[in-house]
């Protein structure tokens, strides 16, 4: 028995065109016209796939340095309007909207507002210029360069006695909370642990978090309170006097050092004692 023998025609056919078998008789051959169906035989609707998922898979363009200094100018004026120490910064949009407080501000802008700008009346000025400095090249001077040791400042005294390196540490952090740059938190908090200072320097330290964090801020207040709640015995003499004001200004700072001292006792007590609570050292029961 002769093979049917198969034709496909050059043009596709209409969708609904039905399969034309033609049945020649006289030569004993079976022509069997089948359309075609696409290039290559593959489907439309494939090939769209395969198209679309080569496109996803692509990665994202890089955006480089260029791209941030390409973006608009924004005006940031930083200090109260009465003061003479009032300054006006400037940055560019792209490396500021990684604040989400910032990137908010901008968003109200109109694309022909000029001057862009945000006002900055409570910030301090060195701790805004700290917080650029970070933006643009993710550190702020001055730098670590070891896990335990900073980069050495010419202009400040190799121990912080008024406590203002740790105080600019500390205001780079509060800015950062305000901000929403919890990498810029970490990177001041540690910072702040690499200063070697006195006790009125730690003081004023102590006073500053105490005044400008929440109680809830316990990453930067637990240790405050575990530095003196460790040495008050022995720095309360070298600056008894701000101790003692410390005290009676921030009630919640005595708290918190005592809470450290009793806790410190309890655990080299052992804890409770077997009978379900602390003795009195009384002879006769309270009545």
């Amino acid at each position: 028995m002769t093979e049917p023998e198969v034709r496909i025609p050059p043009s596709e056919p209409e969708a609904d065109a039905p399969i034309d078998v033609d049945m020649e008789t006289g030569d004993g051959v079976e022509v069997i016209e089948i359309p075609e169906t696409g290039a290559g035989g593959v489907d439309e609707d494939e090939a769209a796939e395969e198209v679309s998922a080569e496109t996803e898979e692509k990665p994202p363009p890089r955006v480089t340095f260029v791209d941030y200094l390409k973006s608009p100018i924004i005006e940031l004026l930083v200090g109260a309007s009465d003061s003479p120490a009032q300054t006006l910064l400037a940055a560019h949009q792209a490396l500021l909207i990684q604040s989400p407080s910032l990137q908010e501000a901008i968003s109200q802008f109109g694309e022909d507002q000029s001057p862009r700008r945000i006002d900055l009346p409570d910030e301090d000025l060195d701790a805004v210029g700290c917080f650029l400095e970070y933006l643009y090249t993710d550190e702020y001077f001055p730098r670590k360069i070891s896990d335990n040791t900073l980069e050495h400042d010419p202009s400040t005294p190799s121990i912080d006695d008024s406590g203002d390196q740790l105080l600019k540490h500390a205001k780079v952090y509060t800015l950062a909370e305000k901000l929403g740059l919890p990498a810029l938190k970490t990177l001041s908090h540690s910072k702040i642990h690499r200063v070697a200072s006195t006790a009125r320097g730690e003081i004023a330290y102590a006073r500053y978090v105490y005044a400008n964090t929440p109680r809830s801020e316990t990453t930067i207040r637990r240790p405050v309170a575990s530095f003196w709640g460790q040495r008050s015995h022995v720095l309360r003499h070298q600056a008894e006097d701000e101790f003692k004001q410390m005290c009676l200004d921030f009630p919640e700072f005595g708290f918190d050092v005592l809470c450290f001292v009793l806790d410190a006792k309890e655990k080299m007590r052992g804890g409770d004692d077997a009978g379900g609570g602390p003795r009195s050292g009384r002879k006769r029961p309270r009545v």
